[in-house]
């Protein structure tokens, strides 16, 4: 029994380890990698911060409908009171005399009524507030995907040049054992040999130089999506995308929002002007109370509804508004220069990918002819009617070829998703 559960939590460990390196054998894709460096990146954690003091303010605000209560205290010495004088004097009347000290203390309830829509205002604006900083940490968080685009674009970029130069090596090693049966037949010196060998080392090292660029590479993106990408990381190659002329960057969505917010600080304007209706309780005790005429201590209240009305806003609500309106023209200057250059940058890149289809156009031919001419090389050097020197020169002229279809095929679909990034069209 012992032996069979032993067994079972074995094969469940082989299971998980299975589980693990399937998930890590798992291609990543350019989408998945947009999507992880955002969640990973530090500053996603002021979302969090932003949508808290948003609460908390609003919070705040809207305890604008709660009675407000204050309480308050004074004690005064004045230089003349009321006192009574009669020109005669009556028998048995005698008026009080009025302390020039005078205490009071009281606490005053105030229930808002009509606010003039101030509170309802105020929470709007804190709301359009964080709405204008959240769309500001958006605009931050997309840049890093231009930071994606490099270094999975460059890792792709490495991965095809190891693979044309293992076909290098290949045509090395074929070279060679062509040298190799002349030399044994005594038709060639073993110096040929030696020369493809010499550059069969250099493709050697070209491979160190190749897999520790990718490892850098990788060791970046892993950091920035933080995924534990090692050397045997895969990553999958995007597919190509169709070109679209559309804008619609997180940029724009932050003007729409600093815009929403000006309509509010003008709402504001309003409500700061409109009248204010309020119940009110005040309850005290002090010397002298309502009654002047008594000179002890004594409990008093007061209740009632008060109207405030500041008309003091209405001197500069002229300005106030100009203000504003220079703050929407900032807004809409900001925009249309994003957008020219935007335009801009999106024209230029296209400038590109147009130069590139062409040129990969060319490379193929390219790339037959060098072929034929590399096979008719190897031919004649295995007949040794030419020495190893001009077979490598025929190699590395295909090698080359290759590497520059290679180099364009990857500047392409780089070009088609810096573009999908500067126009904001496909991004998820």
């Amino acid at each position: 029994m012992i032996n069979g559960l032993k067994i079972i939590k074995l094969t469940a460990c082989l299971v998980l380890v299975a589980m693990h390196l399937r998930a890590q054998e798992k291609p990543l894709t350019i989408r998945e990698a947009y999507q992880l460096a955002r969640k990973n990146y530090p500053m996603i954690r002021q979302q969090g911060l932003i949508e808290k003091t948003r609460d908390y303010s609003v919070s705040n605000a809207a305890k604008g409908y709660l009675p407000q209560f204050t309480v308050q205290g004074q004690a005064t010495y004045q230089s003349a009171v009321t006192e009574f004088k009669l020109p005669v004097s009556i028998p048995g009347v005698e008026f009080p005399t009025i302390n020039k000290d005078q205490y009071k203390v009281y606490g005053e309830l105030n229930q808002t009524i009509y606010d003039g829509g101030n509170v309802r205002t105020q929470v709007r604006s804190h709301e359009a507030n964080a709405q204008v900083e959240s769309q500001k940490l958006e605009v931050e968080l997309y840049k890093l995907n231009e930071r994606v685009n490099q270094l999975f674009f460059g890792t792709l970029m490495l991965d095809e040049q190891l693979k044309q130069n293992d076909l290098l090596k290949k045509d090395i090693n074929l070279g060679i054992r062509k040298v190799q049966a002349l030399i044994d037949n005594g038709t060639a010196f073993k110096s040929n040999a030696n020369t493809l060998k010499a550059e069969l080392l250099k493709a050697d090292q070209r491979m160190i130089d190749l897999n520790a660029s990718r490892k850098a590479y990788t060791e970046m993106l892993g950091l920035l999506t933080g995924l534990p990408l090692g050397d045997s990381a895969v990553l999958e190659k995007p597919a190509n995308l169709a070109a679209s002329g559309d804008i619609s960057r997180p940029e724009l969505k932050l003007y729409e929002a600093q815009n929403r917010s000006l309509d509010i600080q003008s709402q504001l304007l309003d409500v700061r002007n409109r009248p204010k209706l309020n119940f009110f309780f005040q309850g005290g005790y002090g010397r002298p109370a309502l009654n002047i005429l008594s000179n002890g201590f004594d409990p008093y209240y007061i209740t009632g509804v008060r109207l405030n009305w500041s008309l003091s806003g209405l001197y500069t609500i002229k300005k106030d508004r100009d203000l504003i309106r220079n703050n929407r023209d900032a807004i809409q200057l900001q925009k249309e220069t994003f957008l020219f250059n935007t335009n801009l940058a999106a024209r230029q890149q296209n400038a590109e990918l147009d130069r590139f289809r062409q040129l990969l156009t060319t490379d193929d031919e390219i790339i037959t002819l060098r072929e034929s001419i590399k096979t008719t090389a190897a031919a004649q050097l295995e007949n040794g009617v030419i020495n190893t020197n001009d077979f490598l020169r025929e190699v590395n002229a295909e090698d080359q070829a290759r590497l520059n279809k290679i180099l364009h095929g990857i500047q392409l679909l780089m070009s088609q998703y810096n573009l999908d990034n500067t126009l904001g069209t496909n991004i998820e």
